[in-house]
């Protein structure tokens, strides 16, 4: 257990400085992740309606690239070989726990965190429910967390994680976590002088934080969907500011006129002013009075220099740009697919990491509920609901002919149907098992020779 002293310390100097610098970066992130992006730069004496401009160009491109991954990343089941010697029914004790955790909702804001800034956080504590031990999964935004690892790259666990909360009078309330135990500790904002204030064993054995991470290299690092690309959008947003500017103050035709005396009142003027209707004349008593206008400033490069924009950065986010720009013109099902396969390619490589780290968790948690099996079992994974944007009838019919042409299993299809959950194929699998008598009977012979005890 660290002394005191060592708590203290290791908040001071290392744990609270590393997460106001990564807490200043991921700050930035958010703005352009959400809504509140940064300012377009401005003249100094900028009017109030450029300031309005401005703020009317803002778009959050880069919230609806990372919603645009999300949307496509949903778990809808858990398999082990450990079910094969289950009971008929019986719920995996892993997959039990997701559940009474809320994770079939938790995981959306789980995955979106760790898109959007690069990584995100799952905190895995020991707990009980009504049926005895049930661990406590909870998402971790990393603006709230720090986490030190000796090998950033490599290692699964940190060594330390430090969870920030700001306190009611002023201040930080620090939960320092190791492999034995979580310290509790209080920081004045103004000195910045941590206090330890108690300290409790969680029993994890391991510092029991999960890094979720979007594209993690052998260096560590880990980039988001939003912070390589925050010059790409801003471009967009910069474009748009000139459309709106040209717009507002050069889009119409103004009307001229030359060699007529100019009113001497503004009273005068407004009683002179010309109100045309259509079958109305001009005409002058001065032979040397002209008539004429000044063309408006054509919007045309001005949009397609957007669209270019919008193009370069559905690009470099393997985004479709129909989804950033809302065209789509009869696409056939294969140009479809081709749209979106970078899309698809890059779902299938975060599913990989997030799986893998989806599987870390639930291991943990059986591990902490006294399920030794289960915490060690490492062929275990979670699986992927299909979110392929296609019809139903396309997908029964290619898995139909799957299942008559190459004599695959129908039951292994049904979870390839477009909004199938794994809730709806067991539901189906025991309909289907009601209405065959031989698999009945079977079923029967099976609990008579294995009575269960």
């Amino acid at each position: 257990m660290l002394s005191r002293t060592t708590v203290v310390e290791l908040v001071k100097d290392q744990m609270f400085p590393g997460w106001l610098d990564e807490r200043e970066r991921l700050d930035r992130i958010d703005r352009w992740y959400r809504w509140t992006q940064d300012d377009i730069k401005l003249p100094r004496r900028a009017t109030p309606e450029l300031r309005a401009l401005a703020e009317m160009s803002k778009i959050p491109w880069l919230g609806l690239v990372v919603t645009s991954v999300s949307q496509c990343m949903y778990v809808d089941g858990y398999r082990s070989p450990l079910d094969a010697s289950r009971p008929d029914g019986e719920v995996s004790p892993a997959w039990k726990t997701w559940h009474s955790n809320g994770f079939d909702q938790r995981q959306v804001a789980v995955h979106r965190a760790a898109l959007a800034y690069g990584y995100s956080y799952v905190r895995v504590l020991p707990g009980e429910d009504h049926e005895g031990k049930r661990s406590v999964m909870r998402g971790v935004s990393p603006r709230k967390c720090y986490a030190l690892y000796q090998d950033p790259a490599d290692d699964d666990w940190p060594m330390y994680v430090i969870q920030v909360a700001k306190a009611d009078k002023g201040g930080y309330l620090i939960s320092l976590f190791d492999e034995e135990d979580v310290h509790y500790v209080s920081m004045d904002s103004s000195t910045s002088k941590p206090e330890w204030v108690s300290a409790e064993t969680h029993g994890a054995g391991v510092t029991p934080f999960v890094r979720y991470s979007n594209m993690l290299d052998l260096e560590g690092r880990s980039a988001g969907e939003v912070e390589p690309f925050i010059p790409a959008a801003a471009r967009v947003n910069k474009t748009s500011f000139d459309r709106l500017v040209t717009q507002h103050f050069s889009s119409w035709k103004v009307r001229t006129v030359s060699g007529m005396a100019q009113p001497d009142t503004e009273e005068e003027a407004n009683r002179k002013k010309l109100q045309l209707r259509q079958e109305d004349l001009l005409v002058a008593e001065d032979p040397d009075t002209r008539f004429g206008t000044l063309d408006e400033s054509p919007l045309t490069g001005f949009i397609d220099s957007w669209r270019s924009d919008v193009e370069a950065l559905a690009a470099v986010t393997q985004t479709p740009t129909h989804t950033l720009t809302g065209q789509l013109v009869n696409l056939s099902a294969e140009a479809l697919a081709a749209a979106r396969a970078g899309l698809t390619q890059k779902v299938a490589e975060r599913q990989k990491s997030f799986g893998r780290s989806h599987g870390q968790t639930l291991r943990l948690s059986a591990l902490l509920e006294g399920h030794e099996d289960e915490a060690h079992d490492v062929l275990a994974r979670v699986t992927w609901q299909d979110m392929e944007v296609r019809s139903i009838a396309q997908a029964v019919d290619a898995w139909g002919k799957a299942a008559t042409m190459l004599q695959v299993p129908v039951q292994a299809l049904w979870q390839r149907l477009p909004g199938v959950e794994k809730s709806d194929v067991d539901e189906w699998e025991r309909m289907a098992e009601q209405a065959d008598p031989v698999a009945r009977m079977t079923k029967t012979l099976a609990d008579q020779a294995n009575p269960v005890e």
